[in-house]
């Protein structure tokens, strides 16, 4: 099964790494991100949207029809639960990161859009 998920979904899978190390890797201040308002927020949502749609895109490509139970968890709660996750190994496990409800709310709403952006193309391409 885990051979069948990394032939099927390697993109995701490579997605959901980046984002663990990118997330709990020390990193610091970014000073070009200082001039733009919310410029976390915005980069957590462009993440969880990115990694969402990735998921659908994939899964579109390899089944005829829609799974909707998986999809729901494997591309919509999964990701969210993955960023709590990580908000909260950020916030208790590391002394360099720190975990942020809003950085939490930035990635869901980045999920709902990634789901939003996978039903459209799924819906378009079945016209």
């Amino acid at each position: 099964m885990l051979t069948n998920c990394i032939k099927r979904y390697p993109l995701s899978l490579l997605t959901m790494i980046t984002i663990f190390v990118l997330s709990l890797a020390p990193i610091g201040r970014i000073e070009i991100a200082e001039d733009v308002p919310f410029a976390d927020k915005w980069t957590h949502m462009v993440m969880y949207a990115g990694f969402t749609s990735i998921i659908w895109f994939e899964h579109l490509r390899h089944h005829e029809r829609l799974l909707w139970l998986r999809l729901f968890i494997w591309a919509f709660i999964t990701p969210i639960v993955m960023s709590g996750c990580l908000e909260l190994l950020q916030a208790y496990c590391t002394s360099y990161r720190s975990g942020e409800w809003l950085d939490f709310l930035a990635n869901s709403i980045g999920v709902a859009i990634g789901t939003g952006i996978g039903i459209s193309v799924h819906h378009f391409s079945h016209r």
